[in-house]
């Protein structure tokens, strides 16, 4: 097999959970040798991207925000960590030069790069041309949950992505759930979808002993918006700071839109009971992580949040909410370092059902209290290293190359205008780590 792949991502890389993932799949593969190609949009007024592994040269950025593209990177989430587009609001003439401008970029890096196998991000529109840009080559498309969200959001354009990414080759997830979703939305039979899970940085996320926790401390990673949970967090502290007047939430992430900055006020007005850190780089998010009791994630939807077990990694008590990754994957490898909480009933994908939040919010902060009074008696979690093992990015990878390998078997033609690659012959789960990663 000639062992080049191209990534492909349509938003920025290093700033969400599926730019983490490029980032990580890229500087793995480059460890084990396979010459590669990255696509991704960025703003026009971004530099270069960076990607460690990877020469300059080789990271192939569509910029956003100028000529043909003049307007923001629309993000797979509508309140993104950096000023963005929404798919629900782009017209259609936008949407036809998206995709004008995605399948021209496509073809050049492809005609250029020639790649073995193409691994693309989202189950959403670019993932849906891509047998348009490059018909000959096998696609493998990561789903990260939040196209499937889209789907919803957007009515107007599942249709087209239903057709399109049915074509590709072969899918990842992050859980059997997702699995199960991608099978009944796709209409793909099971086989062609493999369950690979989400990794951490094991190098940079770990406990220190010689790092003192801030007491009656709780930490909160990621986008200032309703979807994560967040104002019924900072009610729930706004709660449990009665009881606890020592209490202290700190909030790595950001936002940008009308939402985002409303939260951005409510935080200002709660400091310095809650203290924002903005937007880390993966060693100082780990370096807060050491410092604090207690993780929280409220969020309404998600796929499988590295950020739970980058937590748990650096001894952090968590408290969740009850989404089907956290709760079948994460938190049996947790055991007693993880509280769930049941999440409010949902109007769509991630609107809570108003009459649901006071109990959510009470829910919230007890949980919470029991996580901070573990962290006052018991100390920092200490799971053993098996526990997270599955979750380590060379675990993960091994499981995503086995896929590239599988769709880049002997016969298909690869890099060679050859057929489409046959179906995968191991189905979903067949990694050994269905469920556990």
């Amino acid at each position: 097999m000639k062992r080049r792949v191209l990534h492909v991502l349509s938003q920025r890389p290093g700033f969400t959970g599926s730019g983490i993932t490029v980032a990580a799949l890229a500087r793995e593969a480059a460890r084990h040798g396979w010459a590669q190609r990255v696509v991704a949009g960025i703003p026009a007024t971004d530099p270069p991207p960076v990607l460690a592994g990877l020469a300059p040269e080789h990271i192939r950025p569509l910029r956003f925000g100028s000529g043909e593209l003049n307007f923001a990177v629309p993000g797979m989430s509508d309140v993104m960590p950096y000023p963005s587009s929404r798919f629900a609001d782009l017209s259609a003439d936008q949407l036809d030069r998206y995709r004008r401008a995605w399948r021209r970029h496509l073809a050049g890096v492809v005609g250029e790069f020639r790649p073995a196998v193409i691994h693309a991000h989202h189950v959403w529109l670019v993932s849906a041309l891509l047998k348009d840009a490059a018909p000959d080559v096998p696609v493998v498309t990561h789903c990260h949950a939040t196209g499937l969200r889209q789907m919803c959001l957007c009515p107007h354009l599942a249709d087209e992505v239903r057709r399109g990414c049915a074509r590709n080759d072969a899918f990842v997830v992050l859980h059997d759930d997702h699995a199960r979703e991608l099978q009944a939305v796709l209409g793909v039979p099971p086989e062609r979808i493999r369950v690979v899970g989400a990794g951490y940085r094991a190098d940079i996320f770990a406990h220190r002993s010689d790092v003192p926790r801030i007491p009656d401390s709780i930490v909160y990673i990621g986008k200032f918006s309703r979807a994560k949970g967040l104002p019924w967090l900072l009610d729930a502290v706004e709660q449990l700071a009665q009881r606890r007047p020592g209490l202290s939430l700190h909030v790595a992430g950001g936002g940008a839109g009308v939402e985002a900055e409303a939260l951005r006020d409510r935080m200002a007005a709660m400091t310095p009971r809650v203290r924002r850190h903005g937007q880390l780089s993966q060693e100082r998010l780990a370096g807060l992580l050491r410092q604090c009791a207690v993780a929280v994630l409220p969020s309404f939807y998600e796929g499988l949040p590295l950020v739970l077990v980058e937590a748990l990694a650096c001894g952090c008590r968590v408290v969740a909410t009850r989404l089907p990754g956290v709760a079948r994957n994460v938190a049996p490898q947790a055991g007693p370092a993880m509280r769930l909480v049941d999440l409010p009933r949902l109007c769509g994908a991630d609107e809570p059902l108003a009459a649901d939040l006071p109990r959510f919010v009470n829910d919230l902060a007890t949980a919470l209290e029991g996580a901070l009074a573990d962290a006052a008696s018991l100390g920092p979690s200490h799971l053993p290293p098996a526990a997270l093992a599955p979750f380590t990015w060379p675990a993960v990878f091994e499981r995503v190359a086995a896929v590239w390998q599988t769709v880049t078997g002997p016969g298909n033609g690869v890099g060679d205008g050859g057929r489409r690659a046959e179906t995968m012959a191991n189905g979903t789960g067949s990694t050994g780590h269905s469920g556990k990663a």
